[in-house]
């Protein structure tokens, strides 16, 4: 992997800094000499660090007033928001668009896999339900998490559209992170188990409508579980 440029390492750590919520949505960063002394940089390292981050529409530059912190729904840079999803520190409405993005997507993606998949892959997604009632069992997140990824894997791959897959590849970091969260939850992991085996018992018939509403049944629930025992217990004080 090459390394890093200065101009990069300077705009990854103010980016760090601005997704750690140091510098929340329309507040200033510091100035070209301040960040040049934290950085031990030039400021001409600085000046193109900050046009990096405008560019990606992170940061906006007003003449005589200073560069400010655009919201999260501005920034066009995708590993960027996906970042800022991962590691954000008030992330809820990340989490939920989350959820949107993956409706519109895997939904689509079933319908098409169902009559594509094949009779091994079928079963093959009755073995990983299978493993998610094993590791619900005796709470093992981790396990259920990994057999949980794995027949949404595979469903997009059977959906045999390019397309979709690369939209996924950058996810797979976040939603590790956000099915880790969530499937600490037991009635979760029960909601999640009765959609799944609902998804490939829908899939094994090849009926397209009824595994795209399978799909969209289970994502409406993931929504609602994330709002009822995520976001709501995080929004009550303790």
């Amino acid at each position: 992997m090459a390394r890093k440029s200065l101009v990069e390492m300077v705009a990854d750590e103010l980016l760090d800094r601005i997704i750690a919520g140091e510098f929340p949505p329309g507040t200033s960063v510091p100035g070209e000499l301040e960040l040049s002394a934290k950085h031990e940089v030039s400021r001409m390292t600085v000046r193109e660090a900050m046009k990096t981050l405008e560019a990606q529409r992170i940061l906006s530059v007003e003449r005589g007033r200073g560069t400010f912190v655009n919201p999260l729904s501005r920034w066009s840079s995708l590993e960027a928001v996906l970042r800022a999803a991962s590691e954000g520190v008030d992330d809820a409405a990340a989490a939920v668009q989350l959820i949107e993005l993956r409706r519109m997507l895997e939904s689509g993606a079933c319908e098409l896999a169902a009559v594509r998949i094949s009779d091994i892959d079928v079963q093959t997604l009755h073995r990983h339900v299978a493993a998610m009632r094993a590791a619900h069992k005796i709470n093992d997140v981790a396990a259920f998490v990994e057999a949980d990824l794995a027949f949404h894997d595979l469903i997009l791959q059977a959906s045999e559209n390019v397309f979709v897959a690369v939209l996924f590849e950058p996810l797979h970091r976040v939603l590790q992170k956000r099915r880790t969260q969530t499937s600490r939850v037991p009635e979760i992991q029960a909601h999640a188990i009765d959609h799944h085996q609902n998804i490939a018992n829908a899939l094994e018939t090849r009926d397209p409508m009824q595994s795209r509403d399978a799909m969209d049944a289970h994502m409406e629930q993931t929504l609602n579980d994330l709002k009822t025992y995520v976001l709501e217990a995080q929004a009550t004080p303790a």
